[in-house]
């Protein structure tokens, strides 16, 4: 019996480890997407929703009969590293008219069960009429079609939407597509994640734009951590005990490890750092990221967790599935050679060198201003996987950076293909999500 109660146990942290590095990198997961998936998660449900909640204090909803678990991930630092993408082609990240689309549209399914795409559009187009801060919605012009089929191809991937009959992207071509969806309005009111609804600020329109950094941090002000939250418009501040305190570091440190790629001291404030290298911080540290089944890499300048099965990982990097990515790859070397950082212009060049040296390659960097939009396009990838910074006028490589390097090169450098002038592009895995 001991021996089984062993393997038995054995057995469910090893599930539980797997089920959290699943919801780590989808944490809407759908029984219609991910059956095998979800069927862990349904099954180790408890302990998973004990893990988050002290870990990181996300909370975990699993409805099995609804088909989906939601893990509410609320960031430290809430910036637009992570947006929204488009289903086409190229993953463009959505701009400020799409996510208008996007609100508007979720408002109003939230009262319809059932839906065509033109009953939808219609109602859209009077939302937006009557609500003097937005711009009208025109389904008449095609660049509005193509936003909103974004919209709800975005819907469609989180099962919020389902299509009935037809194809939502035939409306890009004509007003008139027919096309039925059934809505899951629960699934729908479990999307937003800030723990403050954005209707209990109260503020009028024409203060959103000069008040949003802190209007922002107003949605994500947790209670349990005390000090003044959205509700508190009378109190300057509030009384936070020690015990809060400690939870707050313990969750702002542990969320920034399993959400981000890699985590230097240097981003930690003074008390978190404090936390994360006393006695019971380092241990709490190392023990959840062994539940999770992580592998801990701790060096002077940070934290960086391994996936060994990759299972966690959302956004690869080294990727070479679009050309700002290679690009990315390619621009860490002169980067890493330039400590001081590279400016602009600097930048700018080195696209223009990459583009001189494979001429039949990243066609679409090719007109004037391409070297700098190519050098843009992969520092922003730099930026958001941690690998790069801002640092006033320059860009500067980070530590995790010098983990990528040339270590072998196959001959001449092919026109049309820069990954092959390396056989090795990365000194280790570089990414945790």
């Amino acid at each position: 019996m001991s021996t089984l109660a062993n393997q038995l146990a054995s057995a469910e942290r090893e599930e539980v480890a797997r089920a959290i590095r699943l919801l780590l990198a989808r944490p809407l997961l759908t029984e219609a997407a991910d059956p095998t998936g979800f069927d862990l998660v349904r099954r180790r449900r408890d302990p998973l929703a004990r893990w988050f909640d002290y870990t990181c204090g996300w909370n975990l909803v699993v409805e099995p009969r609804r088909g989906y678990a939601r893990l509410t991930k609320v960031r430290v630092n809430p910036d637009g590293s992570r947006p929204a993408r488009r289903a086409r082609s190229g993953r463009a990240p959505f701009d400020r008219r799409r996510y208008v689309l996007l609100c508007v549209t979720a408002a109003e399914l939230l009262s319809m069960p059932m839906t065509t795409i033109g009953m939808l559009a219609d109602r859209v187009v009077q939302a937006m009429a009557a609500d003097r801060a937005l711009a009208g919605f025109d389904p008449v012009r095609r660049p509005e079609r193509m936003a909103f089929v974004d919209v709800l191809k975005l819907l469609e991937s989180y099962d919020v939407l389902r299509v009935v009959d037809g194809t939502t992207e035939t409306y890009v071509d004509s007003v008139e597509a027919k096309v039925l969806y059934r809505v899951d309005n629960t699934l729908l009111m479990r999307l937003p994640a800030a723990p403050v609804g954005a209707s209990r600020l109260a503020v009028p329109p024409e203060e959103v734009p000069a008040r949003f950094e802190e209007l922002l941090a107003d949605l994500v002000r947790e209670r349990r951590y005390g000090g003044a939250s959205a509700d508190d418009t009378h109190a300057e501040t509030a009384a936070t005990t020690d015990a809060q305190r400690n939870l707050r570091l313990r969750h702002s440190v542990l969320r920034r490890l399993f959400d981000d790629p890699v985590l230097y001291r240097t981003d930690l404030a003074d008390d978190e750092l404090a936390y994360v290298t006393s006695l019971t911080g380092r241990q709490i540290l190392r023990r959840s990221v062994e539940q999770a089944g992580f592998l801990l890499e701790e060096r002077a300048e940070g934290f960086l967790l391994v996936d060994p099965d990759a299972i966690a990982t959302d956004v690869r990097f080294p990727d070479d599935t679009s050309t700002a990515r290679v690009a990315a790859l390619l621009l860490l070397a002169p980067l890493c050679a330039t400590p001081a950082g590279l400016l602009p212009e600097q930048l700018a060049e080195a696209g223009a060198e990459l583009l001189r040296r494979f001429p039949g390659w990243a066609k679409a960097y090719q007109a004037e201003e391409g070297p700098a939009r190519l050098a843009d396009d992969a520092v922003r990838i730099l930026l958001d996987v941690g690998l790069a910074a801002r640092a006033r006028d320059r860009v500067v490589a980070r530590p995790a950076a010098y983990r990528y390097r040339l270590t072998e090169t196959t001959g001449p450098a092919p026109k049309n293909d820069p990954l092959a002038v390396t056989t090795a592009g990365s000194a280790g895995e570089g990414d945790k999500q």
